[in-house]
């Protein structure tokens, strides 16, 4: 199976389309001559090389005209432009954002265009200045050039992906010729013939293999006189390309025909059954030398993971710098207003569900870790002077930094809770074990939307688990410092922290 027909199948899921007798009206084979599917790919890295480059160029010529009032070297704003562009191009088909599947996700192409566009002026910007040579470059430019280049591209991005989206539903694409052999009577040879057919794939004709033929001893008459038929057919009419359409587990078969056909010079392609049809919709890895199917990816790809991981360690550092102060003050309020160690730990779950222990400020009289834990009340007699201040304006959630800086937590993700809750919850919430695919967080999707302290009701600790993995399945740079903010903000004010 080529990856260009798994990419193609996959592209035409994406789709909504309307009733199967609809969209055979609208699939006409007499429309005029358009762009040909596997031209997409190029043709967008054509469109980012304009973006990049064109951005450079003007956003240079035109900073240096407006604040200096030359124009300045143009063929600096170019080798600029030239540099950034090739890490860009090189990181983005990396991780096959420029195949049709992944462009026709205008949401997907954000994320990782956003993702790449950042770190890569982040690495050259770090590389400019560990050889000194930051200052040839204007800081003004450069910031322009961030801006524009990074804004041409998503809005490139959004007419690619909004012409992809009306070219498959109406067939929009340019005819390739292909002949297509497939089991008699085949039901889901209809359905897999439209969708080649939005992205391109005129049918000439379709000859059916009757069942008999295909489990005879030896090749039959009527199969011997199909199979010249299909050589005269495709030696004569320029066809481009053979489509089988049948059972996998007529492997036997399926070898058989592959070589009587292979008198012609056409590659052959082998369309998925109903029994692998779902299957194959999942991304091609190879796992050392072996080929296979990732049924589920990570939640996060490595890169960003990276990218999440960086923010946590600069956050962390910034956060302890600023709030040192704090450090030394509260430590010694807690000492003088209760009894007892200044920092509570306790085991919550972690990333896989991994142990680990938690740091707060010691904010009630009571120590619990074990199998049974209460959670916190209004007005619970356990909490002490100090501690309610410091629970209400979330002061006693600060020594996490330090399980942030450790890689036991990130600054955004869903609240670890202890693990007598974990494992309650789990048992009676639907997907609530998806929580442990991220790192657990000082802060939440969930906590910022209102769902922070006490979970009196089942509904409530859905709710909570529902906004932890809208958070999981959406995350992007922006959300986390979106959450970040919404926290600072809303430190001071939530009614249920006590």
């Amino acid at each position: 199976m080529s990856s260009s027909r798994l990419e193609t199948r996959a592209a035409v899921s994406t789709v909504d389309p309307p009733s199967l007798a609809a969209r055979e009206a609208t699939l006409s084979p007499d429309l005029p001559h358009r762009l040909p599917f596997h031209y997409v790919e190029p043709l967008t890295m054509i469109a980012d090389a304009v973006a990049v480059l064109a951005s450079s160029l003007v956003s240079g010529i035109a900073y240096h005209a407006v604040i200096f009032d030359y124009r300045g070297d143009a063929t600096v704003f170019l080798a600029v432009g030239v540099l950034v562009l090739a890490n860009f191009c090189a990181l983005i088909a990396a991780q096959h954002n420029y195949r049709p599947t992944a462009l026709i996700n205008f949401g997907r192409q954000v994320r990782f265009v956003t993702l790449t566009w950042w770190f890569v002026f982040t690495f050259l910007a770090g590389v400019a200045f560990t050889l000194k040579i930051a200052e040839t470059f204007s800081r003004g430019a450069t910031l322009t050039f961030f801006v524009s280049g990074w804004a041409g591209l998503i809005l490139s991005r959004y007419a690619i992906s909004r012409y992809l989206k009306g070219a498959l539903e109406r067939g929009g694409f340019a005819e390739r010729r292909i002949v297509v052999i497939t089991d008699s009577g085949t039901a889901s040879s209809r359905e897999g013939l439209i969708n080649l057919r939005r992205c391109g794939f005129l049918p000439v004709r379709t000859f059916e293999i009757s069942p008999s033929e295909m489990v005879a001893p030896e090749i039959s008459k009527s199969l011997r006189r199909k199979i010249d038929d299909v050589i005269s057919l495709c030696q004569n009419d320029a066809i481009e390309c053979l489509m089988l359409q049948l059972d996998w587990a007529r492997s036997g078969f399926i070898e058989t025909l592959t070589r009587m056909l292979r008198v012609l010079p056409i590659p052959i392609h082998l369309l998925p059954d109903d029994n692998v049809a779902s299957l194959l919709k999942s991304r091609p890895v190879t796992v050392g030398t072996s080929w296979t199917l990732e049924l589920r990816r990570a939640p996060l790809s490595r890169f960003e993971r990276f990218i999440k991981r960086t923010i946590d360690i600069l956050g962390a550092v910034v956060a302890l710098t600023v709030l040192s102060p704090v450090f030394l003050i509260v430590p010694i309020l807690i000492k003088l207003d209760s009894k007892g160690p200044i920092f509570f730990k306790q085991q919550r779950n972690g990333f896989n569900g991994r142990k680990f222990k938690i740091y707060k400020f010691r904010s009630m009289r009571v120590l619990e870790d074990g199998n049974v834990i209460l959670q916190a009340k209004r007005n619970d007699p356990r909490v002490t002077r100090i501690g309610k201040w410091l629970r209400r304006t979330s002061i006693d959630e600060l020594p996490q930094l330090f399980n942030v800086l450790r890689g036991d937590m990130s600054l955004v993700g869903p609240r670890p809770h202890a693990v007598a809750h974990n494992d309650e919850y789990q048992k009676v919430v639907a997907n609530y074990a998806f929580r442990h695919h991220v790192k657990p967080g000082i802060t939440g999707w969930a906590q910022v939307c209102g769902f922070r302290g006490e979970t009196q009701t089942l509904e409530l600790m859905e709710q909570r688990v529902e906004h932890d993995l809208w958070y999981i399945n959406h995350w992007s740079p922006w959300l986390d410092l979106r959450i970040l903010a919404r926290t600072t903000v809303l430190a001071y004010r939530q009614s249920s922290a006590y």
